[in-house]
């Protein structure tokens, strides 16, 4: 007996029904570039910004309310213990060099993510499937190690997208999916383009031509949007300019929210923030709402530990880390640094980081603890300190759903290692009940909390302005994306 989840393809995006404009172009900013355009090789939400289901598709996908829903799989059995996968694939689907996306591609593609050398960076998504076997061209079988409750789950993610063998020497310049959007063009340090895919197996996209524009600096942000030369800024930048265009009939201010947890994150291998002390008194003399009101102008929501506030299972543990200096210095002497210490702060070119990290510094020098402070580029930081590990502090907002589970990774890159947190999440893999998965989220969520693994600041908003013929935009974010598949213009 086999347990049957079927979904019906009406359950995909469709272009709204009012009426259409003759536009049928759009430019959308973006505030970070994609390093490279390689979703599965690389931890950059900036590149799923751009990718995610416009190019990429996956098995399943994120809907625009979180919810997970068919991709290149039309639906899939579940064996009785849980072991084995299989995926009916949809008829038709061929990629955009024209070549048939089948079986052989979904399994080079779950084969190269959890291989031995996978770059992936996300690869413990996929280190529980044990085998991949095409049973015909349209239909696969995956066989995990062990049941994995949060397995459709996981293929919806960037990093599970499939490719294809013949595409991929070159995916890094030149993306070859399966999406709406067909990748035209890219002139590093200002533009990508995208066509339509009038090829595309599924609900067609509406608009001809996309053109993503990249604009770090918030003051020209600002300017971009205000001059219209752009027609949307997707995570708008500049959050204190939001009222002025509310006020502005040629414009629309759509405000969601986000899966990101902005963190401080904290180098756990590294002395003196090795000692808990030290990190509980970074945590206390950190003020959140400083944070978010200088930094974000109000928008955002306290975190004290790494869970969505709007998720079900969310435990409120802000008091845990509450703002109190005089504790901050208390805990520093009884770590053996009554003077404070020295560390190195490295900021991402995001707003929340450059202007939340000014004010974390100055924060943090209130009770002895001095930072040096580097701005760096989104590559830069990658290199040194998703990859290199070569950081004291940092801070970032963790855009992937649903990620506790990272913690779980002792070589990740804020190296936290307790295997009484990583045997949590292997029980809560393999739990199915609601009541039993709940529980185990509200301890593992007070575990990281109470060992301060990093400092938990705030849950990221997504503000978008755009103009007000625009229509189809996600106002919330469930995972990093800028899905334009279901855009339009109005008339």
């Amino acid at each position: 007996m086999k347990h049957r989840t079927f979904l019906l393809a009406s359950a995909l995006p469709l272009a709204l029904a009012t009426a259409v404009s003759a536009q049928t172009d759009i430019t959308v900013a973006l505030q970070l570039e994609p390093p490279h355009l390689d979703p599965t090789s690389a931890a950059a939400g900036a590149i799923d910004s751009v990718l995610y289901s416009n190019v990429f598709e996956g098995l399943t996908r994120f809907a625009s309310d979180g919810a997970v829903i068919p991709g290149l799989a039309k639906s899939w059995d579940i064996s009785d213990d849980g072991l084995t996968y299989t995926f009916m694939l949809n008829d038709g689907v061929t990629f955009h060099d024209g070549s048939t996306m089948d079986g052989e591609d979904v399994k080079f593609s779950l084969d190269r993510a959890r291989a031995e050398d996978s770059v992936n960076a996300q690869k413990a998504l996929f280190a529980g499937i044990s085998d991949v076997s095409v049973m015909d061209p349209m239909t696969v079988k995956v066989t995990l190690s062990e049941p994995n409750g949060n397995f459709i789950f996981n293929m919806a993610w960037g990093d599970a997208v499939i490719v294809a063998p013949e595409s991929i020497d070159d995916i890094k310049t030149t993306p070859i999916g399966t999406g709406a959007f067909k990748f035209t063009n890219w002139v590093q340090g200002d533009k990508i383009e995208l066509t339509r895919n009038d090829a595309y197996w599924g609900t067609p996209a509406v608009l001809n031509d996309v053109t993503f524009k990249f604009i770090s600096d918030p003051t020209a942000a600002m300017s971009a949007v205000m001059a219209e030369d752009v027609d949307v800024f997707a995570g708008f930048p500049t959050p204190e300019a939001l009222p002025q265009f509310e006020a502005d009939p040629r414009f629309q201010v759509i405000v969601g929210n986000s899966e990101g947890e902005t963190i401080l994150s904290t180098n756990n291998k590294m002395p003196p923030l090795d000692n808990v002390k030290v990190r509980q008194a970074i945590a206390h003399a950190i003020d959140r709402q400083a944070i978010i009101d200088g930094a974000m102008f109000g928008l955002g929501t306290p975190i004290g530990t790494h869970f969505a506030p709007h998720h079900p299972d969310y435990v409120d543990l802000t008091g845990s880390s509450n703002y109190d200096p005089a504790k901050a210095k208390q805990l520093l002497a009884e770590a053996g640094f009554p003077d404070g210490f020295t560390t190195t702060l490295k900021l991402p070119p995001p707003s929340y980081a450059r202007r939340g990290g000014e004010i974390i510094a100055a924060q943090l020098r209130s009770v002895g603890i001095q930072t040096e402070i580097s701005n760096l580029e989104w590559a830069q930081w990658l290199e040194q300190v998703f990859r290199g590990k070569d950081f004291g502090l940092t801070i970032v907002s963790h855009t992937e759903p649903f990620d506790i589970g990272i913690y779980a990774r002792p070589d990740y890159y804020f190296q936290y290692d307790n295997p009484e947190f990583q045997q949590i999440m292997e029980t809560l893999n393999k739990a199915t009940k609601p009541a039993e998965r709940s529980a185990l989220l509200a301890t593992a969520q007070k575990m990281i909390s109470a060992d301060y693994v990093n400092g938990y600041l705030f849950q990221l908003a997504f503000p978008t302005v755009a103009k007000a013929g625009v229509q189809g935009l996600w106002e919330n974010a469930p995972t990093q994306a800028t899905d334009l598949t279901a855009v339009s213009w109005s008339d």
